[in-house]
């Protein structure tokens, strides 16, 4: 059983793909049912004065997601911004500098999912309230989208959608790093590590990009 947070001296000691491969290897546990038991009151109480998460993870808002059971990760281990559609927009961005640049965060990973209803709303032009500017982030990844699938370019066709939702995924990791020169210098200085995925609605697993 798991009873001691992580410290300073562990999160200096990662390298952004240890973080990566710990996240996967916590992915296999999650859908092989063989979860990390932990002493949650254990982390809670040696997280009090100070946190040191490995990780932030920008995912979508959906509830079927769970990201911290998803990588089998417990209190203080990572960050989790989350967003209808998981793009980036100023408030996030700021999010994951504040993650990387202030609380040493070695990894960015930008989660999409299979069948994201607002990849799908986006593909269906969808105009609702704040629901309309909301998915003008998703755009661009429709559009790319409907140069590269044959068939209609509406949430009908599967494989647009999938292909929207990945592409949603990297477009967004472009515009984080054009975005933050502080997320795109401590990724060419080796410090930080930005990567995308998509998680499975029906096995769990998560496909990195």
């Amino acid at each position: 059983m798991r009873k001691t947070a992580i410290n300073k001296d562990v999160q200096e000691g990662l390298t952004p793909n240890d973080v990566l491969q710990d996240l996967m290897d916590g992915n296999s546990r999650f859908i092989n049912n063989n979860l990390e038991q932990v002493a949650h009151l254990n982390l809670v109480k040696q997280t009090i004065t100070g946190q040191y998460p490995k990780a932030v993870v920008l995912s979508c808002i959906d509830s079927r997601v769970p990201v911290e059971q998803v990588f089998d990760q417990s209190i203080g281990d990572i960050f989790v911004a989350r967003v209808a559609g998981n793009f980036e927009n100023t408030d996030i961005l700021g999010s994951l500098e504040y993650s990387c640049a202030v609380a040493g965060s070695k990894l960015v990973l930008v989660l999409g999912h299979e069948s994201c209803g607002a990849v799908k709303a986006a593909c269906d032009g969808v105009e609702l309230g704040n629901i309309t500017a909301m998915l003008d982030n998703i755009i661009p990844a429709v559009k790319k989208s409907s140069e590269e699938v044959n068939g209609e370019t509406n949430s009908t066709n599967k494989d647009f959608v999938a292909k929207t939702v990945e592409n949603n995924v990297l477009l967004t990791i472009d515009r984080i790093r054009e975005k933050s020169g502080i997320l795109q210098e401590l990724e060419d200085n080796g410090e930080i590590k930005i990567v995308g995925g998509v998680y499975s609605l029906q096995t769990g697993k998560v496909n990195l990009l």
